[in-house]
């Protein structure tokens, strides 16, 4: 069942999104050769809760880091820990947060210094997708809309959407109905209606789509070893289109020369 939202409640995960995107700037500054994932979660934690909001992911269903930290070929659920970050690595960093009971969803993936051009054309490719879902994100339009937006921008630039992992609704709780593939043709599923609230998440790799659990059951690797690279918002539909309740510029991910 899809729970809608009204425009005072989405007020209020758009407040939980301020900390949520303050938090990601935080850790990027952070983000340098030599520094654990474990440092950038407690640096998340301190902040959040500084902000007097929840990690969300902090428990949930176990998982013991404020923040999902997943390097390289790791594509989602890293747990933070000893991994000390290396020159031309890429992070992917996701985080929830809960405030006054409402929750935003977000991630994004970083350079570590200078990275190599297949590396920076993922991540250019992985946004830009990201973007092209939130165009979709129309009353009127079906869920299918968003799927194959993030499709056609990824395979059009030579890589591969995961399909084994989804976005989501969200709201009071971190995952809703519906589940949102980042794949799949247009003009299907259910209908976008004002008041939907959505956390829309490409993943992608820069070899083939498989993917596999560590040995943690968490951590999610592809296949193949190659890179991989994850984008996400929280989007409300809205009578005025589409609103990124976690917003930073686009191209904000290009490391500096």
């Amino acid at each position: 069942m899809i729970v809608k939202k009204t425009p005072d409640q989405i007020d209020k995960m758009a407040a939980a999104g301020d900390i949520l995107v303050r938090t990601l700037e935080l850790v990027e500054g952070k983000i340098r050769p030599g520094v654990t994932t474990q440092e950038l979660d407690e640096a998340a934690e301190r902040f959040i809760r500084s902000q007097g909001a929840v990690p969300a992911f902090k428990g949930y269903r176990g998982f013991p880091g404020s923040i999902c930290a997943s390097p390289n070929a790791m594509v989602v659920h890293g747990i933070p820990g000893k991994y000390k970050l290396e020159r031309g690595d890429i992070l992917s960093v996701d985080v929830g947060v809960v405030l006054d009971g409402w929750v935003a969803d977000a991630a994004r993936t970083f350079p570590v210094g200078p990275i190599t051009p297949v590396a920076q054309k993922l991540l250019d490719t992985t946004e830009g997708a990201l973007f092209a879902a939130v165009s979709q994100c129309v009353a009127g339009n079906r869920l299918g809309d968003v799927s194959h937006a993030i499709q056609q921008h990824v395979e059009a630039e030579g890589f591969s959407i995961i399909r084994s992992l989804v976005g989501h609704g969200i709201g009071r709780d971190m995952h809703e109905d519906p589940q949102i593939p980042n794949y799949g043709p247009p003009g299907r599923g259910p209908r976008l209606e004002e008041g939907m609230v959505l956390a829309i998440e490409p993943m992608v790799t820069a070899g083939r789509h498989q993917v596999r659990m560590a040995d943690d059951n968490w951590s999610i690797f592809t296949q193949d070893g190659s890179l991989a690279a994850h984008f996400e918002f929280t989007i409300a539909v809205t009578p005025q289109g589409p609103r990124v309740l976690t917003p930073w510029h686009q191209h904000g991910t290009r490391a500096a020369a």
